[in-house]
């Protein structure tokens, strides 16, 4: 295995410690009263932060020079979706039980879960298209469509802010990270 191949591992290993911690927790009964909302919450906030740590690669490296970071941006990328999808299919199957008329209600009537779906599916053509085929395949296109990542983020953090409704102090700080790392994009 190449010192490369290695990094990239350890860093997926890492990424997925929150996971791992979860799984303990839930098999240790460790999830309070309510275990699916606690599931629900803690994917959702790794997705987040992981989705954040995504878009934080390209001005770290504008910032340091350190051009290291730039394969991890996949890496943190596909964790976030990773952490999402877990997110999406707790709600999914957990709360709702794959009552689908339920589900599309939900979309469509509870804003906070209408922007978390935003967020969701924004991440999935990230996903597919992240392998060094699809970037062949669409070309100078393939950064064009990697600007969804910008609209993920910020429905995801939509999502939280409108989940919580009275302490907002929590998506205020993701939102602050997020309008940082917009603005860095902005300033270049």
């Amino acid at each position: 295995m190449s010192s490369k191949s290695f990094k990239q591992l350890l860093a997926y290993s890492i990424g997925l410690i929150p996971a791992a911690v979860l799984v303990a927790r839930l098999l240790g009964d460790d999830l309070g009263a309510n275990p699916i909302e606690e599931v629900t919450h803690e994917t959702g906030e790794w997705a987040l932060r992981l989705l954040l740590l995504t878009l934080a690669v390209s001005p770290l490296r504008k910032l340091t020079g350190w051009n290291a970071l730039a394969p991890y941006r996949r890496t943190l990328g596909l964790l976030a979706f990773t952490y999402a999808s877990l997110h999406f299919t707790t709600w999914l199957a957990l709360d709702h039980f794959f009552d689908w008329q339920a589900i599309v209600e939900d979309v469509f009537e509870r804003p906070y879960i209408t922007a978390g779906f935003t967020a969701f599916a924004s991440l999935v053509p990230l996903a597919v298209t992240s392998t060094r085929g699809w970037i062949r395949r669409l070309g100078k296109n393939w950064a064009t469509l990697h600007k969804l990542s910008y609209l993920a983020a910020t429905a995801a953090v939509v999502h939280y802010w409108w989940l919580v409704k009275s302490d907002v102090t929590e998506p205020r700080y993701y939102a602050a990270v997020l309008a940082v790392l917009l603005a860095s994009r902005l300033l270049r």
